[in-house]
């Protein structure tokens, strides 16, 4: 046939800004980055249509002479003139992508309460941190906790990044813009006890980049608030009435010890299984120290500590 062939020039390719070029023995390489894009361009005499080529196969509706390449690949084209001849198959282009490294944080977070005893309308605090154990600094990093019923919201006493309270979920949302490999975030939010029980919390850590220990995300504290309360004053003065050291709620907690201490460390009185009977006997007026002991469940114990007066005057 004749003019049968079509003979392309040896420069095939035109390149994007954001693409690398590199020419070794082997055919032209180019790297582009993920996301961007590599236009080649075929340099034929007297063609009218063209089909390229990737990876030997044909790539649908990519019959132009420009093609613009997003996929690593081999990549060459054909030619074809107006009487439907075709031309040799072009050198080859390869075109690499580079991978996509991905960044990681091993973002850990534990969270602790107050470790005195709370009984209701007690406040106390929760201290939430944060830690960045990955090798990459760590970004958007989103805290949630959601409280749980038995407690009340009172206010944020300290932060790290920014801190807001949504009252309808009962969720405290803490974000940290940024946390560098090994370093610490902290939080600590004040509450106050609105019903016994065990109050069990759960605080999560998320951030933008791969985690990859998704086993330290979450934390979870139990604090047990107990339905106790012990009076500061009590009169054994025989008017029948505040006449013992009465502890309301006492009678729920399956064991206790009860100690009394004077102004001068002196034990004056003692008693495990304390029954709310203890009036004083032989004691001056006066103020007192105790130390009370409940058995919470399992091997756990409470502490109560604090000072009772003794008033024997009637009034």
């Amino acid at each position: 046939m004749i003019n049968g062939k079509i003979r392309f020039a040896s420069g095939l390719l035109l390149l994007s800004a954001t693409a690398g070029f590199a020419q070794s023995t082997g055919p032209p390489v180019v790297t582009i980055k993920q996301g961007s894009s590599v236009k080649l361009r075929a340099n034929s005499v007297n063609a009218t249509t063209y089909q390229w080529l990737r990876n030997g196969i044909p790539i649908q509706n990519a019959t132009l002479p420009d093609i613009e390449v997003k996929e690593a690949g081999t990549y060459k084209v054909v030619a074809y003139n107006t009487e439907g001849c075709e031309s040799d198959v072009s050198d080859a282009i390869v075109v690499l992508v580079e991978p996509v490294i991905s960044k990681t944080s091993d973002m850990s977070v534990k969270k602790d309460a107050d470790l005195r005893s709370i009984g209701v309308a007690d406040m106390y605090e929760y201290l939430i941190t944060v830690t960045n154990k990955g090798v990459d600094q760590a970004t958007q990093i989103k805290v949630r906790d959601m409280l749980p019923p038995e407690v009340s919201f009172e206010k944020f006493v300290f932060s790290s990044g920014e801190a807001v309270y949504d009252a309808s979920s009962r969720t405290v949302n803490w974000d940290i813009q940024k946390l560098d490999s090994g370093k610490t975030a902290e939080i600590r939010i004040k509450v106050k006890a609105l019903s016994p029980g065990q109050v069990k919390n759960i605080a999560t850590v998320s951030a933008f980049e791969v985690d990859p220990d998704p086993a330290n995300n979450s934390s979870t504290n139990e604090k047990n608030i107990v339905d106790i309360m012990i009076p500061n004053v009590f009169t054994p003065n025989g008017d029948t009435k505040n006449e013992t050291f009465m502890i309301p709620g006492l009678e729920k907690y399956e064991a206790n010890e009860l100690t009394i201490i004077n102004r001068w460390g002196a034990t004056v009185y003692a008693k495990k299984g304390y029954k709310n009977d203890w009036a004083g006997d032989s004691l001056a007026e006066g103020t007192y120290y105790y130390l009370l002991k409940v058995k919470a469940g399992g091997n756990k114990w409470e502490v109560y500590k604090g000072y009772v007066t003794l008033l024997r005057g009637k009034r």
